[in-house]
């Protein structure tokens, strides 16, 4: 008698938080109310004292796992969340993003169909506070050569990824603060493709305690940390994209501002 073989793939999704109960419900429900059977959803707080562990609390028993603790930040929850994770996929969504209805079968399916391709990603909105859209997240291909020269263009809230790229590359650099996710998926591309899909599968929250809003200004010294890293030269596109950077920055933030307070 021969072995079963799994219809589905187990999908490992992971939500790091630190007092965001004013967004984390609806993250939770956006996960929960996914129409993928062979989800295993694990919450790592670290310690919020903001009535998130009584939000989690009332999901407990559709959770398989969470914990809450203090932490040394974002990228040491994740880790922590990945060293429970038993999933052949893998993903993160933060506690102040949500998915769209349908996202995760959909990566899903097309990982299935595409055994050579590391990471598949799709689209993802902005939205404010009261989860109104407000712009769209520039997504488009990418791959390892436009990764190191600072074409990122992947939205991790829409991102998937295989576990067992994850076991050879991972954890992540816990000295980022910012750019974790621009390493792995440099880290990923080098050993298979990434893929981009057009296709609506989160929301990216702007607020004025998010990362992207407060601490802008620490993503391309960490990106750039990468490129050094990995062997690139001081006279390189990335260097160039960053002094661009540097002068365009106060505008781009002030409109990314007057995104969330509109």
């Amino acid at each position: 008698m021969g072995c079963r073989v799994k219809d589905k793939m187990l999908v490992s999704i992971i939500t790091p938080s630190f007092n965001q109960a004013r967004f984390l419900e609806e993250t939770i429900q956006s996960v929960l109310c996914q129409d993928y059977p062979e989800i295993e959803y694990i919450i790592v707080d670290g310690a919020s004292k903001d009535g998130s562990v009584d939000i989690i609390k009332r999901y407990a028993d559709r959770l398989s796992w969470w914990i809450s603790e203090p932490d040394l930040g974002q990228t040491d929850a994740i880790n922590k969340g990945f060293a429970r994770a038993k999933g052949e996929i893998l993903a993160w969504i933060n506690s102040d993003d949500t998915y769209e209805p349908g996202a995760i079968s959909e990566a899903v399916a097309y990982l299935k169909d595409h055994p050579e391709v590391g990471l598949v990603y799709g689209d993802a909105n902005f939205i404010n506070v009261e989860g109104e859209v407000i712009g769209k997240f520039p997504s488009k291909q990418t791959d390892y050569k436009r990764l190191r020269r600072g074409y990122v263009h992947v939205a991790q809230q829409a991102s998937f990824f295989r576990a067992d790229l994850w076991k050879q590359v991972g954890p992540l650099d816990p000295s980022f603060y910012f750019a974790m996710d621009y390493d792995l998926w440099v880290r990923l591309a080098r050993l298979a493709p990434v893929v981009y899909l057009p296709r609506l599968w989160a929301n990216f929250r702007l607020h004025g305690d998010a990362k992207t809003i407060s601490a802008d200004d620490r993503c391309w010294p960490e990106m750039l940390k990468v490129h050094r890293r990995d062997g690139g030269s001081w006279f390189s596109w990335i260097y160039a994209k960053y002094a661009i950077r540097k002068i365009v920055a106060p505008l781009i933030n002030w409109r990314r501002k007057r995104m969330f307070d509109s």
